[in-house]
């Protein structure tokens, strides 16, 4: 699909920005004025599991920064991203509707660039933030739609957008062009393609036989230059800066001096390719150097928010788009790394390693320092949380799945969320809802070949069985009963992308 032309997206962000002081002038008395509103910066990993941090316990990686924001801020042990797979995890946060009722429920290709697009008639945080007098701007990877579409970030209520569009091109952190706004920015990178293995005849074992994987341009240097520009450029308006950034995910690479940080802390046998991605010669050092890297960009963010005097007027929030990637893809070692702490499961299953994610939150002076909360939380919570923050609680859709966690954060009592859902078509179909300690989930309602779907629905107490390894289902079945209702009423079918165990709503239950 074609981008609009710039000076259309132009006139189109002038026209919200026109709107939003309008709206603003309309609302004041029923909300903060905009100057007085917290600056949002809010930091999604791709593809970081839940014990990948220092302050979730981390013992190889350094996460310095990241741990800071926990000390100064508030950590949450039972937050669950949007999905557990990137586009339908990120259209959760960006509309705050659960996977039941949000538009993008898979990832799915458009050609020749981008994800199947989330509609005009999405309202997202970004929109919502925007009408109200925030400058807004996406930095990293979208996934939610190609340029020109109705997904472009441009028209979802984003002001900027500066990196990739696709999360097939994001697979290569060396690439050719990045986005910024509507137009394709030329990096000085040779193209290659971000999956293939060493060729025949190239030696594993030396370091020289890697060197085509790599580039000048890393792109995530770049992304983040351009988040701590617009930081200076609106610091003297409230704005929101999405970073969602495309590091761990695969490939593995890295610049060489961050590598070095690395190499040799522990046996590192080379991937040569032939699982996925690229190949690397020291795969866990560069897993780890890419972490450290991006926590060493998460302190410059830190730092010049400090140096600007915003620091008690700025929300960061620090989490992960879903759990960690599977063994072996890739060069990857989620085992090596404890990834997952005590979890079954990782990337693309709904049991607790693929979908539990690590939650930071840090605003001084208002949310309480050093404090754990174990409330349950999701991705959707995050549109009415952050609206409500901002003294816009009469902007939260009526419509949300989200609840808001603002009395959590400012250190006040709120009632626990009654349930939590998620539903994936994809990795064999699955389904899966919390409510309190207990977790029921079914797995196989989109099996291979001519095998029947399973509506069996395991019952865990995932407080005291973390692992999901004891079904006590048949020990309750009331409770099962519940959990099967709730599996029936929050699901709405999506024809974009069906899931025909539950369109045809079928009796869920042992």
């Amino acid at each position: 699909m074609r981008a609009l032309p710039r000076t259309r997206y132009a006139a189109a962000r002038l026209i919200g920005w026109l709107g939003g002081l309008l709206v603003a002038g309309l609302t004041s008395g029923m909300a903060a004025e905009p100057a007085s509103r917290p600056n949002i910066i809010f930091l999604l990993a791709d593809d970081l599991g839940y014990g990948e941090l220092g302050c979730f316990g981390q013992e190889k990686i350094r996460t310095p920064n990241v741990d800071r924001l926990a000390r100064e801020g508030m950590r949450f042990t039972r937050h669950y991203a949007g999905n557990a797979v990137c586009a339908p995890s990120r259209c959760v946060l960006m509309t705050g509707m659960h996977p039941g009722h949000a538009w993008v429920r898979d990832n799915s290709e458009v050609q020749p660039e981008g994800q199947k697009p989330i509609p005009d008639g999405a309202v997202t945080l970004a929109e919502l933030l925007q009408a109200h007098g925030y400058t807004t701007a996406a930095m990293g990877k979208w996934g939610l739609g190609p340029p020109g579409s109705s997904g472009d970030p441009l028209r979802q209520g984003f002001n900027h957008f500066y990196g990739y569009n696709c999360q097939r091109h994001a697979h290569n952190f060396y690439p050719t062009y990045l986005w910024d706004d509507d137009r394709r920015v030329a990096l000085d990178n040779h193209e290659f393609p971000a999956h293939q293995k060493l060729p025949e005849g190239a030696d594993p074992a030396d370091p020289e036989s890697y060197a085509t994987y790599r580039g000048r341009d890393y792109a995530p240097d770049r992304i983040a230059d351009a988040a701590r520009r617009f930081i200076r450029d609106h610091r003297d308006r409230p704005f929101f800066l999405y970073f969602p950034t495309t590091v761990p995910h695969l490939a593995l690479q890295v610049p060489e001096d961050s590598l070095r940080e690395y190499q040799g802390h522990w046996p590192d046998p080379p991937y040569p390719g032939g699982h996925g991605y690229l190949p690397q010669f020291a795969p866990r050092a560069a897993y780890a150097a890419m972490v450290t890297r991006l926590d060493r960009e998460i302190g410059t963010l830190i730092n010049l928010v400090d140096e600007l005097g915003l620091t008690e007027r700025t929300i960061f929030v620090f989490t992960s788009d879903n759990g960690p990637t599977y063994d072996r893809l890739g060069g990857s070692d989620s085992g090596f790394f404890n990834s997952a702490p005590g979890m079954r499961g990782l990337k693309g299953s709904l049991y607790e390693g693929g979908i539990r994610v690590p939650l930071v939150v840090r605003w001084k002076g208002r949310v309480p320092a050093g404090v754990e909360s174990d409330r349950l939380t999701g991705f959707e919570d995050w549109l009415p949380t952050l609206l409500d923050l901002a003294g816009l609680r009469e902007s939260i859709p009526a419509n949300t799945d989200g609840i808001s966690l603002a009395p959590t954060l400012l250190g006040r009592w709120q009632p626990p969320r009654p349930f939590l859902y998620r539903e994936f078509p994809s990795y064999g179909g699955q389904q899966a809802v919390w409510m309190g300690p207990w977790k029921g989930i079914r797995q196989n309602l989109r099996p291979r070949g001519d095998a029947r779907p399973n509506h069996h629905i395991e019952l865990y107490n995932v407080m005291d069985d973390l692992a999901e390894s004891r079904d006590v289902g048949d020990a309750h079945p009331e409770l099962v009963a519940r959990l099967a209702a709730l599996m029936r009423e929050q699901h709405v079918p999506a024809p974009e992308f069906p899931f025909p165990a539950l369109d045809q709503a079928p009796e869920a239950g042992r």
